[in-house]
């Protein structure tokens, strides 16, 4: 019988000696990774048509809306109107992105790979509401500054440009609600299925369906229950508490004493659809 041999190769294997970014890396990575996804940023030119579409229409809108203003000198549609004016816009492009968010990680199974690193499972969702948050609140906050550019060029003196800026800095608070709101629902939504076209129509759904119930509540004899009308949509229940904040754009619709409860029930809306988001990926990493 011969004797067995055996040969110690050195592969040179050397211990990881540089630095451990740790959980903020991770999550700062996973945010700025899902804010260019909601662009189709580093994706295929495929995946870049609807969002710059989208984008492009809100800028192009907010410009012309800017060039008529410095033209005939009236403001046809202020910046606490402008988010109102994109809603269903925004709609679409939160039914597009959110799946591409979260729809994608479902279907393709990275979850327990995200997990297995430092990374929270509620560091997942507060990056990627983060994310789709801030990708809304530039669709509807950069048309804003860019009609706030030519208002401010275009202005007589100082006071009309600081005039200017204390219209705007509403404008984008409103924005920044409107960001919270739809990112909250449609990554809610998104977060059930792992078929991008059923979370993108069931987001849809959610904001169709809902619609009609507040023209039920806005005829109904009573005018308690008109005021409280624009509680049951999730577009309307925002314009709502644009209302009690910066007041009707042209002073029909009305809410009564009701503007607080507008936006209690906003601010809850937003903290519900977090706290079920956590609940379910805490469900999805432990199934």
């Amino acid at each position: 019988m011969s004797e067995l041999s055996g040969v110690i190769h050195d592969i040179g294997y050397q211990r990881y000696a540089g630095p451990r970014l740790g959980r903020r890396y991770v999550f700062g990575s996973l945010y700025t990774h899902g804010l260019r996804t909601a662009f189709g940023l580093g994706r295929s030119a495929k995946a870049k048509i609807f969002p710059w579409f989208v984008l492009g229409v809100v800028a192009i809108t907010g410009l012309i809306l800017a060039a008529v203003r410095a033209q005939l000198g009236e403001v046809v549609v202020t910046y606490n109107a402008f988010p109102d004016t994109m809603s269903w816009l925004v709609i679409f492009f939160v039914a597009v992105v959110a799946p591409e968010l979260v729809s994608r990680d479902l279907r393709s199974g990275v979850l327990p790979l995200y997990f297995s690193r430092p990374l929270p499972r509620g560091d997942y969702v507060y990056a990627k509401f983060a994310a789709l948050a801030t990708a809304v609140w530039i669709l509807l906050g950069g048309p804003q500054l860019l009609m706030f550019l030519v208002a401010a060029f275009s202005a007589d003196n100082l006071s009309a440009v600081w005039t200017e800026v204390g219209d705007l800095v509403p404008g984008l608070i409103y924005a920044l609600l409107w960001a919270g709101v739809f990112a909250g629902i449609g990554l809610l939504v998104a977060s059930l299925t792992g078929k991008r076209a059923f979370a993108a129509g069931g987001i849809v759904a959610v904001f169709l369906m809902t619609t009609p119930i507040v023209g039920v509540f806005a005829v109904l004899p009573s005018k308690a229950l008109n005021e409280l009308a624009l509680l049951f949509s999730p577009s309307s229940l925002v314009f709502g508490v644009g209302i009690w904040l910066f007041g009707s754009p042209d002073g029909n619709d009305d809410i009564g004493p009701f503007g607080p409860l507008y936006a209690a029930v906003a601010v809850g809306l937003v903290a519900g659809c977090v706290a079920l988001l956590l609940a379910r990926y805490r469900k999805v990493a432990s199934s």
